[in-house]
């Protein structure tokens, strides 16, 4: 991702730094192209922080919504990949703590990049839909994002409607591609569809998002419980952690303390005609609605026989199909091209429905002091 000297300008005694607000899916938060931040990781990282509010559990002095789904952003800019127009970092901002976590990508807010980027000049319009070849540096992923473009203009409005966002708008199709072993390299890292871990049978993951899997019923669960119910219970809460610490350096992503991979997801049979249940952590509580990388990472689960999944779902496994996960807030539906069966499944792409807005755009100030690294 080429990178010149930032735009950034100063105001009395605040840095100006251009930026456009998104929502994403079911996340939203800043997009910034990539020429208007430093390269400098940890100037980049305390201007997110202070343009997020962080650290603080409101998130009172910046624009951060005091909710993981509502403090992320994205960095853009042109690539220089001949499989990919645009790439992007994504970035996980934490809300108490002054940290950032570019370890993890996000497909919700993937679905925010590609009409931002038309919308930045970085892909020209082709037609009532535009194909946006997107690389995250993240994982190393690629994603093909449809955008429709009629009358050779992005538009937000339409009749698609996904669950946790109100309303309908128009729709986004994202195709997450080579996404298999996205962290480990692996679509089984630790070489085994169950591992025994604290006397859990869980299963250890890779596909777009490194994940620890857990059945329901083992933890004492129906599967079915709200995310205020889950986060509520500090116990499991603890008890899962502990198992995500211990799958993390099995699945050879070393200590994992202080950062959001692995993910975990607690699956259990659909109640509402779906194929599979989630509960889907971040890590640390429960998602309100899924991640998109999570979806995936799941529906590939359901996928592969000799799982925690097995006896859980009735899923005849085809090259291609839709699989449709129940959560909190409804449920999402997942694209999944594969091939092979078993130890030998190979998971070709995800794909998701999803939609996107262009919320607000101008420039976030940020107090020189915080980047000068003073503590106020």
């Amino acid at each position: 991702m080429t990178q010149t000297q930032p735009q950034t300008q100063i105001l009395n005694d605040q840095h100006a730094v251009p930026c456009v607000m998104m929502r994403g899916g079911t996340s939203k938060g800043p997009i910034f192209l990539a020429a208007d931040l430093p390269e400098d990781v940890t100037l980049r990282d305390r201007i997110l922080l202070a343009a997020m509010g962080s650290p603080d559990k409101r998130q009172i002095d910046g624009i951060g919504g005091a909710d993981t789904l509502t403090s992320k952003s994205c960095i853009v800019g042109p690539s220089n990949r001949p499989d990919a127009d645009v790439e992007f970092l994504f970035a996980q901002v934490a809300i108490d703590r002054p940290e950032v976590d570019v370890n993890p990508n996000c497909g919700n807010m993937t679905a925010a990049v590609a009409p931002f980027a038309i919308e930045a000049g970085l892909v020209p319009i082709t037609g009532d839909q535009t194909l946006v070849r997107i690389y995250n540096r993240n994982v190393g992923a690629l994603v093909d994002a449809v955008v429709p473009t009629p009358d050779g203009r992005v538009i937000y409005t339409g009749d698609a409607a996904i669950d946790g966002v109100p309303g309908t708008a128009a729709p986004l199709i994202l195709r997450f591609k080579e996404i298999m072993g996205s962290k480990t390299g692996r679509l089984l890292p630790t070489g085994k569809p169950i591992n025994y871990i604290d006397g859990l049978e869980v299963t250890c993951i890779d596909v777009a998002v490194p994940m620890v899997m857990f059945r329901a019923r083992d933890l004492g669960l129906t599967g079915r419980e709200s995310k205020a119910e889950l986060d509520a219970d500090k116990d499991l809460l603890s008890r899962m952690e502990a198992v995500r610490q211990k799958a993390s350096v099995l699945m050879g992503l070393g200590d994992c303390t202080g950062k959001v991979v692995p993910k975990m997801a607690i699956l259990s049979e659909p109640a509402q005609g779906g194929h599979i249940t989630s509960r889907y952590f971040v890590p640390h509580n429960c998602h309100a609605t899924h991640a998109v990388t999570g979806a995936i990472c799941v529906a590939s689960c359901a996928s592969l026989s000799g799982s925690i999944t097995d006896g859980m779902i009735d899923l005849k496994v085809v090259p291609q199909q839709w699989i449709k996960i129940e959560h909190p807030s409804g449920s999402i539906d997942v694209e999944l091209t594969i091939d092979g069966s078993g130890p030998n499944l190979s998971v070709i792409s995800g794909g998701v429905i999803r939609t996107a807005r262009r919320l607000f755009e101008g420039r976030v100030l940020v107090p020189e002091t915080l980047l000068a690294g003073d503590a106020r």
